[in-house]
């Protein structure tokens, strides 16, 4: 039932889902779009798809969403574009001014066109400028090779001419003569230059002296710098390359070889004074295609932060639209084609707000006609719908990830808010540790504004998320650290002075057999005079071990209880008397009573052995009890819950089947479908899947039957399992207490003894991250899911089936959240 609520507190009761309705909405076509856009703010109707057997391309509004998906793909483009420049979308405002869709239509489509257009003339500009660079590469490194081979050549000439007036030495060619006075006889060689990737440069030459037999010249060298690629845009490595050949044939081949090795090639002129002049007209292109593509640029950028500054509202605007209009293919087009009739599930406390929405778009839009709002008698099973805020969402989050709740069944969250902290608590108990948890907390809360509208990452966000349940954990945990008395493993005397104190000297070193009590006992938690002591161990473990069981048969019987509200919420006797007494009697007459035990041992001070007690119950329970008799008459009660206990394993399993047969052979005998008067409405529900398929068809007595065997057997051997599984929070508590005792004895400690600053600074380093990393990160971790799992396992599986779904109503509230 919704009852008031502010701030942190829940606004409804969770225990029962939101009672919810199937309402049926009849809209004229004329005000369709602003009802469906009311109801999108409103955010409280779930629609359901009356065209589902129509194809996306069929359905009425199918023009009018590729509209919108061309409208995102353009924003899409817009994006992509503004991250390029590094320029950000400026922020939704919320006093926007309504835009026209059609006008924000064109308005896109001009700007797409216009940055396309600048976008194809920059690239044909860089483009060419990447060309002129790599071409005045070129011409500075072939200069060099050309200038080289120039003063070789005038070298040999002196060389020649002084060898003509002067003996001929050997090593001069045989045939220089003729060659010096027979020009006929010299080739005129052509040569090629450009750029090949540095990677390809070995690979290029071999294939060059292959196809040409060795009839070439190559030189080749690696430019310092790396140079952008004219076709790709990418820096790459390149080398600068000359090739000297003779013959059409040669050339040929290697322009093949170029073009498949992706070298460019540029002409160098072999004349010193063309290619001074051809280096200065590059040069000088090169310096006007820079200014020009900075203009180019700068529009560019003009253009982007005008599109920036409306970014977030068009896109807005559009996810709206294409959200509106996907709603709309959900609804029927009446006969008439002049009324959309529409389906969907809303909370029953919302039927004044979706007509007050549609009376809303009637009068905007006047329309002459109003849309019609009817409930609809429906047997489907209706969403789940809690609400929720900031502090109970994660709470729920947690029952939700296990399953979510049936319509209206009892919801676990209510407790967990509670229950699941506290025993993530008994498993942390260390009030120094659980300030820490504390601290980091208050810092993400205090500051969950600017945390809200920032993008996470993956583990800050889940802490961000849990926030709160992190906030209960820590104050939960320095509840359970005061009971422990510890901080850090070490103990304080908080709330008074110990109880107990030395009987002589030589006793600090025994048991607690050498301390005498000479205060009253110690008011709150454990006495810290046990910490230290060689007692410690077994006394803490008994402690722990006892209080775990309490703990875990006091969650299993909540959960009982829960079944036993739900039985009831439903109007089921047949789960209350068939399933919810045995069950309570079973566990109750076994681990009910050794709770009792525990508690009776701690009054009284007996030193008797629960363990024998509990194994001889069983095996011989008409002996005498001697020193372990806690009470009067002892073995006659264990006799007595021993009965029942036996009792309870039969009546779980044989009378729902047989109840269940009865109930339907009533209603089907005669062939009257009538269900009988005052018939209970869960016996109903049970029945009616045997029925759906033919009404005649016999009831499946043996498969009922060996449902229920399955149940029982699971509850029977689930209650010793379950009862075990609790003294998780017994081993988990022990192990955190005793790493912290490691850390805190064997870094700290040890290193303050060596009185060395440089040593204790090591140790408090090292102590520190053993503590954060160790006890706050790794323990509060594990912790956590063990807490999970005793409340999936240990205490949801005695009520909850969790086979519901969740109520996702049409709300542009979600808009954000959506992927693309």
């Amino acid at each position: 039932m919704p009852s008031g609520g502010g701030g942190c507190l829940p606004p409804m009761d969770l225990m029962r889902s939101e009672e919810m309705q199937l309402l049926q909405v009849i809209i004229p076509t004329e005000s369709a779009h602003l009802a469906v856009s009311n109801l999108g703010d409103l955010g409280l109707i779930q629609f359901k798809d009356l065209n589902a057997d129509k194809s996306p391309f069929q359905r009425t509004f199918a023009a009018q969403i590729k509209r919108t998906g061309e409208m995102a793909r353009k924003l899409r483009f817009f994006k992509d574009q503004m991250s390029k420049a590094g320029i950000q979308a400026s922020p939704l405002q919320s006093t926007e001014t309504p835009l026209d869709f059609d006008d924000m239509e064109i308005k896109l489509g001009e700007l797409e066109a216009e940055l396309i257009e600048v976008n194809a003339n920059d690239e044909k500009l860089q483009r060419t400028y990447n060309e002129l660079q790599e071409y005045n590469t070129v011409l500075q490194k072939a200069g060099e090779f050309f200038y080289s081979a120039q003063r070789s050549a005038a070298a040999q000439q002196t060389e020649l001419g002084a060898n003509q007036s002067g003996e001929t030495s050997l090593e001069s060619p045989l045939l220089e003569q003729d060659v010096l006075t027979d020009a006929s006889k010299q080739v005129k060689l052509g040569s090629l230059s450009g750029l090949v990737p540095k990677e390809k440069a070995m690979a290029f030459e071999r294939i060059l002296f292959r196809a040409t037999r060795g009839n070439i010249l190559l030189r080749q060298e690696s430019v310092d710098e790396l140079v952008t690629d004219p076709q790709s845009g990418e820096k790459v490595s390149k080398n600068t390359f000359v090739v000297f050949y003779s013959g059409e044939r040669a050339k040929a081949k290697i322009l093949k070889i170029c073009d498949a090795f992706r070298a460019n090639r540029y002409p160098f002129p072999e004349d010193l004074s063309k290619q001074m002049h051809t280096i200065a007209e590059v040069s000088g292109k090169i310096k006007e295609l820079k200014a020009t593509i900075d203009m180019g640029v700068a529009h560019r950028n003009t253009i982007l932060k005008s599109i920036a500054s409306d970014f977030e509202h068009w896109n807005h605007v559009t996810k709206k639209e294409k959200s509106i209009y996907h709603t709309l293919n959900m609804l029927s087009v009446d006969v008439t084609k002049k009324c959309l009739v529409g389906e969907g599930w809303s909370p029953v406390f919302a039927t004044s707000q979706v007509q007050d929405a549609l009376q809303r778009a009637t009068l905007e839009s006047k329309s002459q006609v109003g849309s019609i709002f009817q409930v609809l008698n429906t047997k489907e099973s209706p969403p789940t719908y809690f609400q929720t805020n900031k502090f109970t969402s994660a709470f729920q989050e947690i029952v939700d990830a296990y399953g979510v709740a049936k319509y209206q069944e009892a919801n676990p969250g209510v407790f967990t808010v509670v229950t699941f902290p506290f025993l993530f608590a008994v498993m942390f108990g260390d009030w120094g540790h659980g300030i820490c948890l504390l601290l980091a907390t208050l810092y993400l809360i205090i500051r969950e504004k600017k945390f809200a509208s920032q993008k996470l990452g993956d583990i800050m966000e889940m802490m961000f998320g849990g926030r709160y349940i992190i906030m209960m954990m820590a104050l939960f945990s320095i509840y359970t650290g005061f009971i422990y008395n510890e901080f850090f493993s070490v103990p304080f005397e908080l709330f008074a002075k110990s109880a107990y104190a030395c009987r002589d000297p030589s006793c600090g070193d025994a048991t607690t057999e050498g301390l005498i009590k000479v205060r009253p006992t110690y008011p709150f938690g454990v006495d810290p005079v046990w910490h230290g002591s060689r007692s410690e161990l077994p006394f803490l473990n008994s402690l722990k071990m006892k209080m775990s069981i309490l703990l875990g048969v006091s969650q299993m019987n909540l959960g009982i209880m829960m079944s036993y509200f739900n039985a009831k919420f439903f109007r089921n006797n047949v789960n209350v008397w068939c399933q919810f007494v045995p069950q309570l009697l079973f566990l109750n007459s076994l681990f009910g009573y050794l709770s009792m035990l525990i508690i009776i041992k701690w009054c009284t001070g007996s030193k008797a052995d629960l363990y024998h007690v509990m194994i001889y119950m069983f095996l011989s329970p008409t002996d005498d009890m001697g020193e372990n008799e806690l009470f009067p008459h002892q073995k006659y009660v264990q006799m007595l819950l021993l009965v029942i206990a036996l009792v309870a394993v039969p009546w779980m399993l044989f009378p729902k089947p047989l109840f269940l047969k009865n109930e339907h052979e009533k209603r089907h005998q005669g062939h009257q479908y009538t269900p009988l008067e005052g018939a209970d409405e869960s016996v109903e529900a049970e029945l009616g899947h045997h029925e759906e398929s033919n009404h005649h068809e016999e009831f499946e007595f043996s498969e009922v039957f060996v449902h229920q065997l399955i149940h029982t057997i699971e509850f029977v051997l689930g209650a010793v399992s379950n009862t075990a599984s609790y003294l998780r929070l017994w081993a988990l508590s022990l192990a955190h207490s005793e790493l912290s005792t490691v850390f805190y004895d064997k870094v700290l400690l040890l290193t303050l003894g060596y009185n060395n600053v440089i040593i204790l600074a090591i140790g408090v380093v090292i102590f520190i991250f053993a503590t954060v990393g160790v006890l706050l990160v790794m323990e509060t971790l594990s912790a956590f899911l063990h807490a999970l799992r005793l409340h999936w396992v240990e205490y949801q599986n005695k009520f909850y089936e969790g086979d519901g779904y969740k109520f996702a109503p049409f709300s542009f509230a979600l808009i954000s959240d959506e992927e693309e």
